[in-house]
């Protein structure tokens, strides 16, 4: 039975990690985009509807990526499916 409560407390942890690197990364990423979009920007203004279209693609999918992690450490969390193997 230890064995069983450490694994479940290494598999918490790992999904702690990977949450807070699940977020930083996108948030990263996004705040470089935007960034870069408004450097963008102001060099060409007339530019503006191309930039914007561009930029709000690229957001959505860097913010799927974040989804993606969510979903996967949710799944770590609630139904690991490496619990069936240790439990038996």
């Amino acid at each position: 039975m230890p064995d069983l409560a450490n694994f479940i407390q290494a598999s918490t942890v790992s999904a702690i990690f990977g949450t807070a690197i699940g977020a930083l990364a996108p948030a990263i990423a996004m705040g470089w985009s935007i960034s870069r979009a408004m450097d963008a920007l102001s060099r060409q203004p007339e530019a503006e509807h191309s930039i914007m279209r561009t930029l709000f693609i690229g957001l959505a999918m860097i913010e799927s990526l974040a989804i993606y992690v969510l979903v996967i450490v949710l799944i770590v969390l609630f139904r690991n499916p490496l619990l069936e193997y240790l439990i038996q």
